[in-house]
């Protein structure tokens, strides 16, 4: 994919960083989870594997960064257990 090209995503309460580079995760997590409160989805599952464990530090990092994140956990097996995180947003800042 060019750089310059945008991909649509669906704003359904849940992210899958699969099929993005951990170079776009940076960038992408704190609009996807936006554009999530704009919607009125303050419960959003980010699905970033298991594997060596390095997306999912990554992915903490980010959210341990955010205002706008309230609380977020390693999701249940119901959910995909260590391979994805449930985020709780605040309703407003």
């Amino acid at each position: 994919m060019d750089e310059t090209e945008s991909v649509e995503l669906p704003i359904d309460g849940v992210l899958d960083l699969h099929t993005f580079r951990p170079a776009e995760v940076r960038e992408l997590i704190p609009v996807y989870l936006e554009e999530c409160r704009k919607r009125g989805i303050f419960a959003v599952r980010i699905v970033h594997g298991k594997g060596k464990g390095e997306l999912r530090r990554t992915v903490h990092s980010i959210l341990s960064r955010l205002p706008e994140v309230a609380a977020f956990r390693l999701a249940g097996e119901d959910a995909g257990g260590w391979g994805a995180t449930l985020v709780e947003l605040r309703r407003h800042n």
